[in-house]
């Protein structure tokens, strides 16, 4: 019992940091001016129904610590002693005032909060403002690069470096004969674009167009180009999905909607589907008929034509800016290469487990639990407890299994032969064995004093003397 509620308060808390998290995205929005920020914070808190001072406190926490950091505390967590009790809502306002003026010390910002009232004076450390200003960005190399993105932000359309905003989008694909009996199916294309070099990073046809395909898109394209700041939907029932906003928070990227029937705000988007129609065009030339064939001339297509050839979009991007372009101009590909901003890589197994649905079920008498329509085998040990079990919407036949106080371990799909029931064979020390083995022990014992008994009259048959009674 004791571990079944510590895990349902886990859950609780997670959908508690979805919440906010949502709430506060459009605030991590580094382009918003000042005074739009201000606004937008009062908003945020009259919907909630809390104060702008816990919006801030919101905001603090994800800076410092992510996803994790807005996670409400357990009772038996507690702050460090030698913390202030309003340090969220201090480093908040210290965030505001490096925000104002990004060439403002740590000194200057202590001495200011100081100043008004907010902290004792000498009880916040230079040191410990200095590292969880760092750690939520507002370092001093992290406040110069954002005083340069506002200087710039009035003269770009787009993202002035890779991986700031990753585009996402579903198209028709055509139909092939891939259903049962050769039965035409509808393809659904699912691509992720980056907004700034309009490298693809990813672009599968598939047979589906449920959330899985996105979920799949976005985890590949992480899993190869890394960690991105933020990505751009439309309002699909695909894009706001519950399990594609966890995925994505739980690896600190932020999730913006285009407004609806907004159709200039996914103009590159648009755009790239220009150059999907010329591609279908070919295929349908070339007779294409399985969807494997449809994938691998669709990469090639992207490789060695789309990502190779000059982009229009990059072009007048640098013209806006009064920046002069070679006469051949400049691919997708060269403008991902060439950008300064380094890739962020994120450990394979964080992103799995970010990917993971995660489901509940009770372990029944065989030890089984079910899961869409099929029976899979746990442990004995876990009959009659309830298990959370993970798996990846692409492959649903492996379960991982998780219990409190055991290993994580794989389900397996339990195998019925023609004459067995369809529940699994337990243990040999769990099964009847038609005997009891205690009675057992007794009839060895038995006879083992009959031994010694037989033993002890055949002895007596001697006299002393060596004479012998019969």
């Amino acid at each position: 019992m004791m571990n079944t509620k510590h895990r349902q308060t886990g859950n609780w808390q997670e959908e508690q940091a979805l919440t906010r998290y949502a709430a506060i995205a459009p605030l991590l929005d580094e382009t918003l001016d000042t005074a739009k920020k201000l606004k937008l914070r009062d908003d945020i808190a009259e919907r909630l129904g809390v104060s702008t001072r816990t919006v801030y406190r919101y905001e603090a926490a994800y800076r410092a610590d992510g996803f994790t950091g807005l996670k409400p505390m357990n009772r038996e967590q507690r702050r460090s002693k030698k913390l202030p009790e309003n340090f969220d809502e201090l480093l908040a306002e210290a965030i505001q005032l490096k925000k104002e003026v990004p060439k403002r010390s740590v000194e200057q910002l202590i001495l200011i909060l100081e100043l008004e009232g907010r902290v004792a004076p000498g009880l916040l450390k230079r040191s410990t403002m200095e590292r969880y200003l760092y750690k939520a960005g507002f370092g001093v190399r992290q406040m110069q690069m954002y005083q340069d993105a506002r200087q710039s932000s009035s003269k770009r359309f787009c993202k002035p470096h890779r991986m700031m905003l990753i585009q996402g989008d579903i198209k028709y694909g055509p139909k092939l004969p891939i259903g049962k009996n050769g039965k035409m199916v509808q393809t659904y294309l699912s691509s992720a674009i980056d907004d700034h070099s309009r490298y693809v990073l990813s672009s599968v046809f598939y047979d589906n167009q449920e959330e899985s395909i996105v979920l799949d898109t976005f985890r590949k394209s992480i899993l190869k180009f890394g960690k991105f700041d933020a990505c751009y939907f439309d309002n699909g029932s695909q894009y706001v999905a519950k399990q594609l906003k966890l995925s994505l928070a739980r690896l600190g990227i932020t999730i913006r909607h285009a407004k609806v029937r907004s159709g200039k705000s996914k103009g590159k988007v648009e755009k790239f589907h220009q150059v999907v129609d010329a591609y279908l065009r070919e295929a349908k030339v070339h007779k294409i008929r399985t969807l494997e064939d449809l994938n691998h001339h669709w990469s090639n297509f992207l490789e060695a034509h789309y990502h190779t050839n000059k982009h229009g979009g990059i072009k007048e991007y640098y013209e806006s800016m009064g920046i002069a372009l070679p006469e051949e101009g400049i691919t997708p590909l060269q403008e991902w290469n060439r950008d300064s901003r380094a890739l962020t890589y994120i450990d394979t197994a964080v992103v799995a487990e970010a990917f993971l649905h995660h489901e509940k079920r009770r372990v029944d008498k065989g030890a089984c639990i079910s899961f869409r329509g099929k029976k899979y085998e746990t442990k004995p040990s876990l009959i009659g407890f309830e298990v959370e079990i993970a798996y990846d919407p692409m492959t649903p036949e492996i379960l991982t299994v998780h219990h409190p106080g055991m290993a994580d371990f794989q389900a397996r799909p339990v195998k019925i032969g023609a004459f067995c029931d369809k529940n699994p064979t337990l243990p040999v020390s769990m099964l009847e064995t038609g005997s009891s083995r205690f009675l057992d022990a007794l009839e060895k014992k038995r006879h083992e004093n009959q031994i010694a008994v037989a033993n002890a009259i055949s002895f007596k048959g001697f006299k002393k003397g060596g004479t012998e009674h019969v």
